[in-house]
């Protein structure tokens, strides 16, 4: 009797633990990330070439993932208040940001000590050049006209950018250094406020990319006077480089995106395995073709790399071109 009833406490034993294996291997099993919804910071405004980047990636990663994927536009201070919000947010791949060019300069600037360093990328997406754009009546067809001009009337000629410190203020500020034509800065929130000044005749230029005044010139309201890099742009193709002027400067916009530095690996693996397949796909790249941006994936790892470098280089350039 106490024999059957050892045997029999024993199979029970047995049972609980092969049936406590079986759960935890079908635990281990499940997904771990992710399982709710993913948030994509974007520090800029909506409408411009960020923004429209993000929300493709945001929908294919959605698909990709099977997890809903929302984006968030969070302006201020060149990008640096969209960082700040994912940078401080838990690291745990829930949050996560777009990361524009502007993340290796702020901390140059004196706007924040926030950097890319503060953060682990998954991909770059893109890259685009800077232009200069006016309206399409404004009274020069060409930037030598344009630039003489300037010259003629110091700081009268008012270009606005996506923000103090952004690259498509470097770009105007380079363009100043190199042709000593003295611009005055006007800062937006994102590309596309200071596109809506320039229509409404508010400011006499734009220094931003060619993709995010396309809709405009297309419609014949604006004009490009130079592409600012050592390539045409497919957007404007008649439209010469500076480099094609005698202009030598260059100055190159990218995206990609990131979590917060503290993600765990595994979490970022998953996130960067994922966004190698949605750049990958036409609908990514047929909307940076549509767009004039180019197509320039790196996974995160380069992308930290590279980030690293942008970084470097800024800190050094950006003391010597933004003085105001």
């Amino acid at each position: 009797m106490f024999k059957n009833k050892a045997v029999n406490l024993l199979k029970a034993v047995t049972l609980g633990l092969t049936l406590s294996c079986v759960a935890t291997q079908a635990v281990d099993a499940a997904p771990k990330f992710p399982r709710k919804q993913i948030q994509i910071v974007v520090p800029y405004a909506p409408g411009g070439a960020s923004d429209v980047v993000a929300r493709i990636y945001g929908k294919e990663l959605e698909k990709e993932l099977g997890k809903p994927v929302v984006i968030v536009n969070k302006t201020g201070a060149s990008g640096a208040v969209g960082l700040e919000s994912v940078k401080n947010s838990r690291p745990d791949g829930y949050t996560m940001s777009y990361m524009p060019v502007e993340s290796t300069m702020i901390s140059a600037l004196g706007l924040s000590d926030i950097s890319s360093n503060d953060f682990s990328f998954v991909c770059r997406v893109m890259t685009i050049p800077a232009a200069i754009t006016v309206k399409a009546d404004a009274p020069w067809n060409t930037l030598e006209e344009f630039i003489a001009y300037a010259k003629e009337n110091p700081e009268k000629v008012m270009i606005g950018n996506s923000g103090t410190g952004s690259i498509w203020h470097v770009a105007a500020a380079s363009l100043s250094k190199a042709t000593g034509a003295e611009f005055t800065y006007v800062p937006f929130d994102g590309a596309a406020p200071a596109i809506a000044a320039l229509l409404g005749g508010n400011i006499t230029a734009v220094s931003v990319s060619p993709s995010e005044v396309k809709a405009n010139v297309d419609a014949g309201q604006f004009k490009v006077l130079a592409v600012i890099g050592d390539k045409r742009s497919s957007v404007v193709p008649d439209v010469k480089t500076t480099k094609e002027m005698g202009i030598d400067v260059t100055a190159m916009g990218w995206g990609g995106f990131a979590v917060p530095k503290g993600t765990p690996d595994e979490v970022v693996q998953i996130l960067n395995d994922a966004s190698a397949k949605v750049v990958a796909t036409d609908t990514v790249k047929n909307l940076l073709k549509e767009r004039g941006f180019e197509y320039a994936y790196l996974d995160g790892k380069d992308m930290d790399a590279f980030s690293a470098e942008q970084l470097k280089q800024y800190q050094t350039l950006i003391p010597e071109l933004i003085k105001k």
